[in-house]
């Protein structure tokens, strides 16, 4: 069943703060797969990096968000999340794609210690550069994809409801 929202882009897109706001507006229940595979690991995403490489943290992104079950749910996953083909063939069977789209400058203003968030970035790897490798792949991906720059929080919610027939 196909009840789910979906919210895929980069970091700081801000995927968790639109999230819970548009579950509180739909009345879904809010999931942050992020940390979904925190609680199944009992470590933060960052110590999964470091313990055990990107490539192994990439497998239990993956792993993990194939095995979400859930309905009427608003789902934002990690920005990561697009590496994973069974994860994103899952997340389709379940649920509207939507990306949340941000110029590269705005990202940069919001985004912070990569290291520290956890993000999923090879080694000597720029962000601009993981921006450009991942952006053909979320619109790959994306049933609906909403262009955030200079909207609201709110403004976002409400073109979704719209988007999505709410």
């Amino acid at each position: 069943m196909k009840d789910n929202i979906v919210l895929i882009g980069m970091p700081s897109c801000g995927k968790s703060t639109v999230g819970v706001v548009l579950a509180k507006a739909l009345g879904y229940r809010f999931v942050d797969s992020d940390l979904v595979i925190q609680e199944c690991t009992g470590k933060l995403l960052s110590d999964i990096i470091d313990e055990k490489g990107l490539a192994a943290f990439n497998e239990i992104e993956n792993r993990v968000n194939t095995d979400l079950d859930y309905h009427k749910a608003v789902i934002a996953t990690g920005g990561s999340v697009i590496y994973g083909k069974d994860a994103m063939e899952h997340l389709q069977s379940i649920g509207t794609i939507v990306y949340i789209e941000l110029p590269f400058e705005t990202l940069c203003e919001r985004i912070g210690d990569l290291t520290a968030r956890g993000v999923s970035i090879k080694e000597g790897q720029s962000f601009q550069e993981l921006f450009e490798e991942r952006r053909p792949l979320y619109e790959k991906y994306a049933d609906i994809t909403i262009h955030g720059d200079d909207m609201s929080i709110r403004e976002i919610v409400q073109e979704l409801k719209k988007k999505l027939s709410f």
